[in-house]
């Protein structure tokens, strides 16, 4: 008999080879219906895999990130099923769960192709198989034999994966007549999948190298149900209207050119004092909280990512070192702000009195990412942090991350970001060697983590293995408007880099001490940002960051005096807009108003001149008519200050 661990603690006695569904099914018959894979010991299995000692279990159905990546990437397989049998010769390179649904990438060789007109022929065989109700079963088969059968199907990318693997390590996994290099987890059954529909058709290079192959990657997605894809569907029509490259460029945020480089975001006008605005916010409130800013410059000294562990870890990601006239001498793109600000701690001589300190820094850091990889603002090569580093006792490690939470709380509820848990990432079990840093400080600061979240009352889930190679962290996991989920706001405990910059502080004993490191950056990068915040408001952002609270349209160029005099009133008072002063009509002025999304439009003509009025009407269409231009500022100041009232 074995003991299982369920996720309440209670312990279930089995008999040792007893597997996860019919363990579902002591549970009730409904969970057995619906479960599709199982964390043991934080592994993911198959629920048909036979479990032969004592372990923790829980269970995953499509409600779980578990559970959906299993389904998706057994879609994968049954897509690649598909796809060779439709296409004779077809060799297949990898076909992964991603965040929403799945891909293979494929080669078809050289006078092939596949194009979206391919998709429902592909859809139907996929269904037609499921419909089979062929079971995904797992064999463990020797590196020779792995070879072997790969060479007889002449599938030279497969054969290069198993130059990576170890004897021993090898799994096959089959369903009806296709057989896949694959490590699992997989559904129990074909059958399981009942809707699907690929999405779209992209290149894709071998293993992200540009000098490789480039392949073609098939994306897709799948559910249980009809109605959940027929609702997914209407989700990423939703999704593309909120796209925040369409609306960036729509409301005149950021642009991007070829001539200046891919990845490396060009702010305008409007997108720039949106920045400034959110730069603004942050900055007041870390000045309340006692940070202290600072400023370091773009590129740094090879050694100095050495030290800090950085270079080793992610020497590949960065810019090649820019090489100067003196031997030797290799400086890089800033990939990250931390050694930077190890630097200026070390500046100076501190007492335990002096501490905390906190160096905050808008910094833009560089990161060489692949040209497939980059995605408008979300994925690029150039972005600026709102990076801050805490330098703390031992002592008051705990109530300083949990004073960060607080502030990164603080930025959510400004932006309307109230769906939110937050993921404890802590160390990979099994393997320690990618870390950095003793056991006994990783233990304490795995320990701090888990407290403080406690006692800010935080949703929380635990995920292993993905902690930074310094230190676990804290991520705030966000979902917008429309329901996807995004990584936001971190906060990271590091007992590591104190220690390779020998970091240092007179104690009370007069002895000298090492602090420890907090990073944290509530935006992430202002980039992403902003990009999820075009997307999560649909453009229309909250009264106090609109980059132009109003515009004013003049009916006649005769009166753009009176709208000048408007405008500077308005300014004085800190509310701020364009006049347009364009010869078109006033429609065709109020429409391209509201593609800009400005939450006020204000028409002018000679009626509120006569009367010293304005005609005010709110984005959308709503009509406040003709006011007072003292109204108008009380309408805009009552709003401003109900949202601080809010959020404070």
């Amino acid at each position: 008999m074995i003991n299982i661990t369920l996720p309440d603690g209670k312990v279930l006695k089995a008999e040792k080879g007893i597997n996860a569904f019919e363990i579902a099914r002591t549970i009730s018959e409904g969970l057995a219906r619906n479960v599709l894979s199982a964390t043991i010991n934080n592994e993911v299995w198959d629920i048909n895999r036979p479990i032969t000692k004592d372990c923790n279990l829980k269970l995953h159905t499509f409600n779980d990130i578990e559970g959906k990546k299993c389904f998706w990437h057994s879609s994968a397989h049954l897509m690649a099923e598909a796809l060779e049998e439709l296409f004779p010769g077809v060799k297949l390179g990898i076909g992964p769960a991603i965040d929403n649904g799945f891909y293979y990438d494929i080669d078809l060789g050289e006078s092939r192709s596949l194009s979206s007109d391919d998709f429902s022929k592909i859809e139907e065989r996929m269904l037609s198989l499921a419909r089979e109700k062929n079971n995904f079963e797992r064999k463990e088969i020797s590196k020779k034999d792995a070879i072997d059968f790969f060479k007889n199907k002449g599938d030279e990318y497969k054969l290069e994966l198993l130059e990576d693997l170890k004897d021993g390590d090898i799994s096959f996994y089959s369903q009806g007549k296709f057989t896949d290099l694959c490590r699992g987890p997989h559904i129990d059954n074909t059958s399981r999948i009942k809707a699907i529909k690929l999405l779209n058709v992209a290149g894709a290079y071998w293993r992200g190298d540009e000098k490789r192959k480039q392949m073609t990657r098939v994306y897709g997605i799948s559910f249980q149900k009809q109605k959940e894809l027929t609702s997914h569907l209407q989700l990423l029509e939703e999704a593309k209207k909120r796209d925040h490259r369409k609306l960036g460029k729509e409301m005149e945020l950021f642009t991007f050119s070829k001539k200046v480089g891919q990845g490396l975001p060009l702010w305008l006008p409007k997108g720039a004092k949106l920045r400034e605005k959110l730069e603004n916010f942050l900055k007041k409130a870390q000045e309340k909280a006692g940070y202290l800013p600072v400023i370091t410059p773009h590129i740094g000294n090879k050694d100095l990512y050495v030290c800090s562990g950085h270079y080793e870890k992610y020497g590949e990601d960065s810019f090649q070192t820019i090489k100067t006239p003196q031997e030797n001498e290799e400086f890089l793109l800033k990939p990250m702000n931390c050694p930077h600000h190890c630097e200026i701690y070390k500046s100076k001589q501190y007492s335990y009195k002096d501490l905390p300190v906190r160096f905050a820094e808008f910094g833009t850091v560089y990161r060489y990412e692949q040209s497939g990889e980059l995605h408008g603002l979300t994925r690029v090569r150039g972005f600026t942090q709102d990076d801050a580093h805490l330098f703390v006792r031992p002592d008051q490690v705990k109530s300083e991350f949990k004073n960060v939470i607080d502030l990164v709380l603080y930025v959510f509820k400004a932006l309307n970001f109230t769906d939110f848990k937050a993921q404890i990432s802590l160390r990979d079990k099994k393997n320690k060697t990618k870390y950095i840093g003793s056991e006994k400080n990783w233990d304490k600061a795995e320990q701090e983590i888990l407290e403080a979240a406690e006692e800010k009352g935080l949703d929380t889930i635990v995920e292993y293995g993905e902690a930074a190679f310094y230190g676990p962290k804290l991520d705030f996991m966000v979902r917008d408007a429309i329901g996807r989920e995004w990584q936001l706001g971190t906060i990271q405990v590091d007992y590591a880099l104190p220690d390779r910059f020998e970091l240092e502080y007179t104690g009370k004993d007069n002895q000298k001490h090492r602090p420890v490191m907090i990073h944290r950056a509530p935006f992430g990068s202002l980039e992403r940002f902003v990009a999820i915040l075009i997307e999560h408001c649909s453009g229309n952002f909250p009264l106090w960051l609109s980059p132009e609270q109003f515009i004013i349209l003049p009916i006649s160029e005769k009166f753009h005096e009176y709208a000048e005099n408007v405008s500077q009133l308005l300014k004085n008072y800190d509310i701020c807009g364009p006049i347009d002063k364009r010869a078109e009509t006033t429609s065709r002025k109020i429409r391209d108003a509201e593609v800009s999304k400005i939450p006020f439009i204000i028409v002018v003509g000679e009626r509120e001149e006569n009367e010293n009025k304005i005609t005010v009407r709110k984005h959308g269409g709503e009509n406040i008519g003709s006011i007072e231009i003292e109204q108008f500022i009380n309408i805009v100041q009552k709003e401003i200050r109900e949202l601080i009232t809010f959020i404070n």
